[in-house]
């Protein structure tokens, strides 16, 4: 996949089939539309693509908003790479770009520099200044531009619309299995192991203290089971997302205790993917409660069917 970040360094013979979306999860609403633009880049002979934005627009409308997404930029790629696409556009969403109509959006970049040929849509998506580009628009354009375009209808698990915020709430609610099912994987975070305060190993759970993104969203407090990957070297484990009330703690950690595993990987960089909720974080009376609580994961995680 071929990674642009400015316009201008993007020539091709081919014309494109692109949709265009933040595209925060890939969800399985998002797969939908890359299936059907893979099918129409092969029928029409066109080069597949997706225009986003990075860093997220609210950002920049909102600069103090405490927003958390589902995949961090790298893994974004990764799902899309994965998922067949040929181009990614990336654009930051300065201040000349939000300030283009959605007619303006579509002669000036999608037909001018872009030359899209057809161009596949989200069931709610909208774009432009004010919002002013929507389905309709692109259909009124599309004889005088030559074009075509395409508006997906919503993908629905259990009579729900998928969308990126129901995502975000599945998670926040502690819903890993349905969050899963919208995004059609395993939720999951990646990130360094740092040193923590160690008490997990005075009581027979040495945890790994695993440094996030800042922007990466955490599901809610409370403990998981989770597959490990270390040097794609999968293992169980428990994961637990909170701040130790037990031992008094104040700041939030992401800690994981890897099961059948005793090296030393510090500095090192893991992934956890989210499989199931446990249980709430619990301040317990004492280290006696936690361990029997811990017993108790130790005890689900293992028999869990990964």
């Amino acid at each position: 996949m071929k990674v642009f970040k400015n316009f201008k360094e993007y020539s091709s013979q081919k014309s494109l089939a692109l949709s265009l979306g933040m595209f925060d999860g890939v969800h399985l609403g998002h797969k939908s539309i890359i299936e059907e633009l893979t099918k129409i880049g092969s029928k029409h002979n066109l080069d597949t693509a997706i225009l986003t934005f990075w860093p997220h627009p609210r950002f920049v409308f909102n600069a103090n908003e405490d927003l958390k997404l589902l995949n961090t930029l790298e893994e974004k790629q990764l799902l899309l790479e994965k998922y067949g696409i040929e181009n990614l556009f990336l654009k930051e969403f300065d201040e000349e770009f939000r300030n283009l109509t959605g007619e303006e959006f579509i002669r000036q970049i999608l037909i001018e520099k872009l030359n899209v040929k057809y161009l596949i849509i989200g069931y709610d998506h909208s774009f432009g200044k004010n919002r002013s580009g929507n389905f309709e628009l692109l259909k009124k354009l599309s004889q005088e531009l030559d074009f075509e375009v395409e508006q997906m209808e919503a993908i629905n698990i259990h009579e729900n619309n998928i969308s990126s915020t129901k995502v975000r709430n599945a998670l926040l609610a502690g819903n890993i299995v349905e969050a899963n099912q919208m995004l059609g994987y395993p939720y999951s975070v990646s990130g360094t192991v740092v040193h923590g305060k160690k008490i997990g190993r005075t009581i027979g759970y040495p945890t790994a203290n695993i440094e996030t993104e800042s922007i990466k969203l955490l599901p809610k407090k409370g403990a998981y089971i989770v597959e490990v990957f270390i040097k794609d070297q999968q293992y169980k484990g428990m994961l637990s997302v909170g701040t130790n009330p037990t031992v008094n703690g104040d700041k939030l950690t992401t800690e994981v205790y890897i099961l059948d595993f005793n090296g030393d990987i510090y500095d090192e960089k893991i992934t956890v993917k989210f499989r199931d909720f446990l249980h709430d974080e619990i301040k317990f009376e004492g280290l006696e409660k936690l361990i029997e609580r811990l017993d108790e994961d130790k005890k689900l995680t293992e028999e869990f069917d990964f």
